[in-house]
C-alpha cells in the first residue's frame, strides 16, 4: 500500500469516526427530549411522517429502483430482492403502519405494578424509554419506518444503520421521518439513518458510540446477529434466524393441513416468519403425506424429503442433513416424517432456532403439548407461522422477533422498547 492510499484510508476511517461520534451525541440530546415528549407530540410526528410517506411515494420509488438495479447486478438472490423491492402497495402499509403506532396505547410512564408497604411506603414500577437505541438490518428499507416509529413513540431516540443494498431507500424513508419530526416540534435527531455504507460504523456502534447507545438490536442474517453478539459492548436483543417448523399431527383436518402449509411456506418465502421445515407425523399415512407434498409442489415450491417424503411424491428431491437447519428464505421445503408430536417436539428441539412453531391438529391435548414444551418464542395451534409479526399480534410494527429470553421475547413493539424504574412516595419516613 503507497503511503498515498494508506493517508486516505486513515482520513476516510477519520471521517466515519467523527461522523458516527455526532450522530451518538446528537441522539442522546434528542432522547432527553423525546423522555419528557407527550404522547399528543409524539402521535403528531407520526401522522405528519406518514403524510410524507404518501406525499413522496414516487421519490421513494425512484430510489428504491435504483437499490433494486444495483442488487440485481451483483447477482442477488430473488428472495432477497422480495425484501428489498418497494412499491406503492408496501409505502402504503408503511405509512398506515406509523398511524396504527400513533394509535397505540403510550407505553412510557405507566404503571406496571404499585403496592403499599405496612410503613406506608407506596411504590411503583413505571415504564421509562430504554434511551437510545441502535437499529442494524439487512436489506428491508421499510425497517427505517418501522424501527424509528417504535423508538420515536417509545421514548427512544433510534440510529439506523441499513445495508448497503438499501441504503437509498433507507435515505429517502429516512428523509419523511426527519421531516414529520420537525412538523411536531421534536428534535430531527430522535431518528437517524447511518448516511455511511462503511463498514467501520457498525463496528463504532457495537462499541456503544462513547457510551451514547444503551441498547443494540440486530435484524439479518446469521452472520450479522453472530458478529453483533460477539463484538456488541452494549446489551443486544438478539434476532436470529427464523427455522420455523409447522408439524401435522394424525387428528389433523387434511384440508386445513394443506391450508396453512402451503400459506405458512408460500405466503412470502421471503420472511423470518416463513415456514422451512415441514414434519408430518408418520400415523398420518401415506395419503396424507402425499397430499400435501403434492398441494406444496403444485403451490410452486421445491420440496427436500426424508425417505417417506420422496416415496410419496417422485418429484421431491434427497435431503440432507444440513437441509434441517436451513433457512431457505425461498421457495424450498424441507419435509420430514416424525413419529407423533414427541418425535416433532424432539426435531424442533435439535434443528430449530427458538422462532415459531406451530401444530395442525384436532386433538386439544396434543396441542396443548406441543404448545406447552417447544421452547420457541411463539407457537400456535392451527394457525400459519406467517402471523409471526408485531402488527399481526396487534402491536402495531415491530423491530423484530427477539429469540432469546431476557427482557424481551418474541415480537418487540413499544412495550418491549421501555425499562421501569421504581417510584417511591413516602411521608417522612427513615429506616431503623
Amino acid at each position: 500500500m503507497s503511503p498515498a492510499t494508506a493517508a486516505s484510508r486513515d482520513s476516510s476511517a477519520d471521517q466515519v469516526a467523527e461522523t458516527m461520534a455526532a450522530i451518538g451525541r446528537s441522539a442522546r440530546a434528542a432522547a432527553t427530549v423525546l423522555a419528557e415528549a407527550s404522547t399528543e407530540a409524539k402521535n403528531a410526528a407520526l401522522a405528519a411522517m406518514a403524510g410524507h410517506l404518501r406525499a413522496r411515494a414516487r421519490e421513494i420509488l425512484v430510489a428504491n429502483t435504483g437499490d433494486c438495479t444495483r442488487a440485481e447486478a451483483r447477482g442477488i438472490s430473488g428472495a432477497f430482492l422480495d425484501r428489498l423491492r418497494l412499491d406503492e402497495i408496501r409505502i402504503e402499509a408503511m405509512a398506515r403502519g406509523l398511524e396504527d403506532i400513533a394509535a397505540l396505547p403510550d407505553p412510557v410512564g405507566s404503571v406496571i405494578a404499585e403496592w403499599t408497604r405496612p410503613n406506608g411506603l407506596e411504590i411503583a414500577r413505571v415504564r421509562v424509554p430504554i434511551g437510545v437505541i441502535g437499529i442494524i438490518f439487512e436489506s428491508r428499507p421499510n425497517v427505517t419506518a418501522d424501527a424509528g416509529a417504535l423508538c420515536m413513540k417509545s421514548g427512544n431516540a433510534a440510529i439506523l444503520r441499513g445495508g448497503s443494498e438499501s441504503i437509498e431507500s433507507s435515505r429517502a424513508i429516512g428523509d419523511c421521518l426527519e421531516h414529520g419530526l420537525v412538523d411536531a416540534g421534536l428534535p430531527a435527531a430522535a431518528i437517524q439513518v447511518v448516511p455511511t455504507t462503511d463498514r467501520a460504523a457498525v463496528g463504532l456502534m457495537l462499541a456503544g458510540l462513547d457510551g451514547n447507545l444503551d441498547l443494540i438490536v440486530p435484524r439479518g442474517g446469521r452472520s450479522l446477529v453472530a458478529r453483533v453478539q460477539d463484538e456488541a459492548r452494549v446489551p443486544v436483543f438478539a434476532h436470529l434466524e427464523g427455522l420455523c417448523h409447522v408439524y401435522v399431527d394424525r387428528t389433523a383436518d387434511p384440508a386445513m393441513a394443506a391450508a396453512i402449509a402451503v400459506n405458512a411456506k408460500m405466503r412470502r418465502t421471503g420472511i423470518c416468519g416463513a415456514a422451512e421445515t415441514l414434519l408430518i407425523d408418520r400415523a398420518c399415512g401415506p395419503d396424507m403425506l402425499a397430499m400435501l407434498v403434492g398441494r406444496l409442489i403444485d403451490a410452486g415450491c421445491e420440496v427436500r424429503g426424508d425417505e417417506a417424503a420422496r416415496a410419496a411424491d417422485p418429484r421431491v428431491t434427497p435431503a440432507t442433513e444440513a437441509d434441517w437447519s436451513t433457512e431457505y428464505l425461498d421457495a424450498i421445503l424441507s419435509v420430514r416424517t416424525v413419529d407423533g408430536v414427541d418425535g416433532a417436539i424432539d426435531h424442533i428441539a435439535r434443528y430449530g432456532s427458538r422462532h415459531t412453531e406451530s401444530i395442525v391438529t384436532g386433538d386439544q391435548a396434543t396441542a396443548d403439548r406441543f404448545l406447552r414444551r417447544v421452547d420457541s418464542a411463539i407457537v400456535l395451534h392451527n394457525a400459519s407461522t406467517q402471523f409471526a409479526d408485531g402488527a399481526e399480534f396487534g402491536m402495531g410494527a415491530e423491530i423484530g422477533i427477539a429469540t432469546g429470553k431476557l427482557h424481551a421475547r418474541g415480537p418487540v413493539g413499544l412495550e418491549q422498547l421501555t425499562s421501569f424504574k421504581y417510584v417511591v412516595r413516602g411521608s417522612g419516613q427513615t429506616r431503623p
